[in-house]
């Protein structure tokens, strides 16, 4: 009974240890699960934790973009409208030399003022000169006059000053009027060509080839090319945004010099200024070309010496002043980029744009006897009428 009785204890003591170690397992069990659970809770949290800091960035990094581009494009546009005026270097480099400049550009400018003035005046008074050529030539002594009033007079001014500067809006007025007279003396001068190709090559024709209205046509659609090339262009330069400095290394305004200014994309201007070289610069040279060809081909056929110099002579002038006019644009434009200096491209500069609007009328004057003859007689009609008056 009494071994009965241990073994009964025996067993009920390995059933409550049993129960005791199953029960603490299965606490293990649940402390390890909800350690599991909050681990992968932390790990979450740690994740959102991560996310929402690299969002936060991110949005942080966009704002500081966001704000340095319009930064940036505030920084831009205040330059755009601070730069109100520029300054000119050319002739800087020589202050003592100013008041010397100023006298020799006012001798140039009032021969150029004056010269062309009698031309046209000649040219529409006398009835010797009542042709084609002389129409064309009054044009182009026209366009001398404006060409050199659009720079000279700017120049005379700033020789009497210590910062010689020019308006924003002055500056576009100049490359406007600049470039209207330069495209339209290119597409003049053509026209001057082919009337002396038909004078000399078709002489029968000539009345039919020239007539009045071909002649209004011509000088008409050489304006037109000049102010259609001059307005675009125009255009183009005031919708650049200019970030200085406002320095032009000139004496003038001029497209090319504006676009070293420009921060802005400058791919639009630069393609539309070589397709106007190509059709306003050099087409026309190139039609000058050949039509010179072929007149000094016809020339050469004629067969006395007299006739060669005649017909030479009636296109003498023109042609020099076609050489002188594209060999001076040609350096002006066209210079190479090494060796720059400021001093050779200001004295270029100076041959194209005030030397050649003085030569042509003393080329014309002084090659040409009708004009001659014609100014004589409106001197002389001058001087009797003054007499008369006395």
């Amino acid at each position: 009974m009494t071994k009965c009785k241990r073994t009964y204890n025996l067993l009920l003591f390995l059933y409550v240890l049993y129960q005791m170690l199953t029960k603490e397992d299965q606490e293990n069990k649940c402390y390890n699960l909800q350690g599991q659970k909050q681990q992968k809770l932390s790990l979450w949290s740690t994740v959102e934790t991560r996310c929402s800091c690299g969002r936060e960035q991110g949005k942080q990094q966009q704002l500081k973009k966001s704000g340095l581009q319009g930064a940036v494009k505030e920084f831009q546009m205040n330059n755009q409208t601070d730069v109100t005026e520029f300054i000119f270097l050319g002739f800087s480099n020589h202050p003592h030399l100013q008041g010397l400049f100023f006298l020799v550009f006012l001798v140039i400018y009032l021969t150029t003022f004056l010269g062309n003035t009698l031309i046209i005046m000649a040219t529409r008074v006398s009835l010797a000169l009542q042709t084609p050529m002389y129409y064309f030539l009054s044009n182009l002594s026209f366009l001398d006059i404006c060409y050199t009033s659009t720079t000279i007079p700017v120049m005379l001014v700033n020789f009497f000053r210590e910062k010689k500067t020019i308006s924003y809006e002055g500056c576009l007025s100049q490359i406007f009027f600049l470039v209207t007279c330069a495209g339209t003396e290119c597409v003049l001068l053509a026209a001057m060509a082919y009337d002396r190709y038909a004078a000399i090559c078709h002489p029968l024709q000539y009345p039919i080839f020239m007539s009045v209205k071909v002649c209004v046509c011509l000088v008409t659609g050489s304006w037109l090319c000049g102010l259609v090339n001059s307005l675009t262009h125009t255009v183009l330069a005031a919708t650049l945004t200019l970030c200085g400095p406002n320095q032009i290394s000139h004496f003038l305004c001029d497209i090319p010099l504006l676009l070293k200014l420009s921060c802005s994309d400058t791919s639009v201007n630069e393609s539309v200024l070589h397709a106007a070289s190509a059709t306003i610069g050099l087409s026309p040279c190139l039609f000058t070309a050949v039509s010179y060809i072929l007149i000094i081909s016809a020339i050469l056929r004629i067969p006395s010496a007299q006739g060669r110099s005649k017909a030479f002579s009636t296109c003498a002038s023109h042609l020099t002043v076609v050489v002188v006019f594209y060999g001076t644009a040609n350096l002006n434009y066209d210079q190479p980029r090494e060796g720059y200096s400021l001093d050779m491209d200001i004295l270029v500069s100076v041959l194209f744009c005030v030397m050649t609007p003085v030569l042509n009328p003393i080329i014309y004057s002084l090659r040409n006897k009708e004009v001659k003859g014609a100014l004589r007689k409106l001197f002389g009609g001058c001087v009797l009428s003054g007499n008369t008056n006395a």
